[in-house]
């Protein structure tokens, strides 16, 4: 116990930091992520959507992503034409393009798109308060 404790004190990273990985194409778990994001990209971008994942990261029961949405067969998505401009919900003018960024929290089995956001012009997931639970995978704006 004293050892535990010692190396607990002298390295707590190495008994609390999470190892992030990227989920490899076609596995179980990325296919669930991307289903997590798919209707709530369908909602405001019209469906079908298929993504071009940019960055994902998953470190135990949380995740990051960041992807890029288009049509099956790498087909673009016009936003002008999109249910979130025909709804007045979103100025094209001010988005940075429709690039998604996702953070994810496991509930027991089912992967869940928590926060996300189409076409931020800011880092939002660098706040405080995503950063107590989602510093895990997003480090690098988490201090």
């Amino acid at each position: 116990m004293r050892a535990f404790l010692l190396i607990f004190l002298l390295f707590p990273t190495l008994v609390t930091a999470q190892e992030i990985f990227t989920p490899p194409r076609g596995s179980e778990m990325r296919r669930n992520l991307m289903d997590a994001m798919r209707p709530h990209a369908a909602w405001q971008l019209g469906a079908p959507i298929e993504f071009v994942v940019e960055d994902l990261r998953v470190a135990g029961d949380v995740a990051y992503a960041s992807l890029s949405p288009q049509r099956p067969g790498g087909g673009v998505i016009d936003p002008a034409l999109t249910p979130m401009m025909q709804r007045g919900e979103l100025d094209p003018e001010a988005m940075d393009g429709i690039y998604i960024h996702a953070l994810y929290q496991k509930s027991g089995a089912v992967w869940v798109a928590l926060h996300w956001s189409i076409g931020a012009t800011d880092v939002w997931w660098a706040s405080p308060d995503f950063c107590v639970l989602f510093k895990p995978v997003t480090p690098e704006v988490c201090y």
